[in-house]
């Protein structure tokens, strides 16, 4: 499939915490990050989430904690690839979604490592590149040129919205829409 569907899609945030964001000093990571989840809400996608090392790093940023939709699950971690820690692919594979929706920081160390395993293990993944970053841009972009070559694709928020709603006739529409005025 070349677009997004809701109904197979399934959401892994990682490592959007505290020491992270204020290392970057990008709110736009966490804004972005915020119109995803809250879409995902609306529109009955799950969501997991990483957090890498928090006792080090501080937790999931509390704009985006409000954000997730109830029952969202939070993993925590210290390899940089997620799908190390036990369990984490049966906790995925548990979900049965397809399609991977992928971000957060850095973009060139535990987003590009967890994206391209989860290629390796058959899932169809897209990583949003507006909700990544890493410290400095040549990182940054390294990161998505090597997901890329990996075969990840490249989508940005609104892409990734307007696929899921697929027309305007959908029920939740309105409110969707209103997540990027």
């Amino acid at each position: 499939m070349n677009t997004l569907s809701a109904e197979n899609s399934l959401v892994l945030i990682i490592d959007i915490q505290e020491k992270l964001v204020a290392a970057l000093n990008k709110d736009i990571i966490v804004k972005n990050a915020v119109k995803i989840a809250s879409a995902a809400n609306l529109l009955n996608i799950p969501v997991l989430l990483t957090e890498q090392y928090p006792k080090g790093l501080g937790h999931t940023v509390l704009e985006l904690m409000q954000a997730l939709p109830d029952g969202s699950d939070i993993v925590e971690k210290t390899y940089f690839n997620a799908l190390l820690e036990d369990g984490f692919l049966d906790k995925i594979r548990s979900y049965r979604k397809q399609q991977i929706i992928i971000f957060g920081i850095e973009t060139h160390i535990c987003v590009h490592q967890t994206a391209s395993a989860l290629i390796e293990a058959g899932f169809e993944v897209y990583v949003i590149k507006d909700a990544c970053a890493s410290r400095a841009k040549y990182e940054f972009k390294q990161g998505i040129d090597a997901m890329v070559a990996n075969g990840v694709k490249v989508s940005c928020v609104e892409i990734a919205l307007f696929e899921w709603l697929k027309g305007a006739t959908n029920p939740k529409f309105k409110e969707v829409q209103a997540l990027i005025k």
